[in-house]
């Protein structure tokens, strides 16, 4: 086991910094297509449902480069394990930024899952090694929130950008802060007192592991599939495109508030499995009332947005703690790219399942019922974890 470290005063403020964008910025691009949906469809020319194909790319490596991403931050190190996430960064936003066309666009795309493959593992390790046992929950809360920081810049600053420069200048601008971000990476975080062995020993999926992983598709393919085609819906309503990116905002906001109030919560219960499970029952009746907003009441959709951002958002950040808290999941940089995996997958899958099935049925409204569907059976095995932990005990490998 790695020794925990503390970091000198000086850094602590730097390394909470680089957690908290470690996962915002590679979680950006989908909150950007989202905020910038109808400005994208209408200049690459493409159908609305082809917006979730960009996703596709991205989490689809992801969702493959996680499974053995774990090992791989136990090999290099957190600070080179930084440096090339926000490297990632730059190089996929730079490439959006200039090339032409949309298939072009979308193998771009791909070379971002590299950094959504190492946020959770790295950012997991550097906490596992360098925050006190009492602070580990906030702060993985904390840096699971910088996923909502993208949102939140995504729906409020970037369409501002965009009626300037473009969303090809809106994506440039992106660069040089992740170039920043890849030095800062560099300078501030030392090695640990103790160097993780080079031999790391994969986990072995486990049934309680296997449980985490199903509901973190769940969850992905819910949370992805929503906010992907949210201000298209929005806007099809008959709300302003300026007034449909700000619910990517509030998206934003409600995550942050969820995942620093929930994670530390699920720390403090017995079970958090059961918190999950009632997150995920909240969120499917929101987006039920989002179903029911029509250009008469587009405020139901606000409502949905809030209920959404407050639930599901914060149970990946539980997924996460659970797997810092308890070893019978596996070791955690292996567990995290795993259960990253899954998470990943589902975002892979959900916007363009949902978006052929908007085409099939001629309505993204319809479309959206089928997360109702994913979302109970998301409840289902959440319920099932919590049984099996509460049968054979936290700590105990199942």
């Amino acid at each position: 086991m790695t020794a925990i470290t503390a970091a000198p005063a000086g850094r602590e403020l730097g390394i909470r910094t680089l957690l908290v964008m470690a996962m915002a910025m590679p979680m950006l691009l989908l909150y950007a297509v989202s905020a910038l949906g109808p400005q994208l469809v209408r200049d690459l020319g493409i159908a609305p449902e082809s917006l979730g194909y960009f996703t596709v790319g991205s989490f689809g490596v992801a969702a493959v480069l996680s499974l053995r991403a774990g090992t791989l931050v136990s090999r290099v190190g957190v600070r080179y394990g930084l440096a090339m996430l926000f490297g990632s960064v730059a190089l996929t936003f730079a490439l959006m930024a200039s090339l032409p066309g949309f298939y072009s666009l979308l193998l771009a795309t791909a070379l971002l899952g590299v950094a959504q493959a190492l946020a959770n593992p790295v950012t997991n390790l550097l906490i596992a090694q360098r925050v006190a046992s009492q602070h580990k929950a906030f702060v993985v809360g904390l840096k699971q929130s910088g996923v909502q920081l993208a949102a939140l810049f995504a729906g409020a600053v970037l369409p501002i950008c965009a009626l300037q420069l473009g969303w090809r200048g809106a994506f440039a601008l992106v660069v040089p802060p992740a170039l920043m971000l890849s030095l800062l990476a560099l300078r501030q975080i030392g090695q640990p007192a103790v160097k993780e062995a080079v031999k790391v020993a994969a986990t072995t999926l486990n049934l309680r592991l296997g449980l985490l992983m199903a509901i973190q598709c769940c969850v992905g393919m819910a949370l992805s599939a929503f906010i992907t085609y949210l201000p298209l819906y929005a806007v099809s309503l008959g709300m302003a495109q300026a007034e449909a990116s700000s619910l990517v905002a509030l998206f934003g906001v409600m995550g942050i508030v969820s995942r620093l109030v929930m994670t530390p919560l699920g720390a403090r219960l017995r079970e958090e499995a059961f918190l999950l499970a009632c997150l995920l029952l909240v969120s499917g009746i929101s987006i039920a009332v989002a179903l029911q907003a029509d250009a008469a009441s587009s405020a139901l959709l606000w409502l949905a947005v809030t209920g959404v951002g407050l639930t599901a958002v914060a149970t990946n950040a539980i997924a996460m703690s659970m797997l810092i808290r308890d070893g019978a999941f596996g070791s955690v940089a292996s567990t995290s790219g795993m259960v990253s995996a899954a998470f990943f997958a589902g975002f892979a899958i959900g916007p363009a399942s949902i978006g052929e099935l908007a085409r099939r049925s001629g309505s993204l409204g319809s479309a959206w019922g089928a997360l109702l569907v994913v979302l109970a059976l998301g409840i289902v095995l959440s319920l099932l974890l919590a049984q099996l932990r509460r049968r054979r005990g936290a700590g105990v490998p199942a």
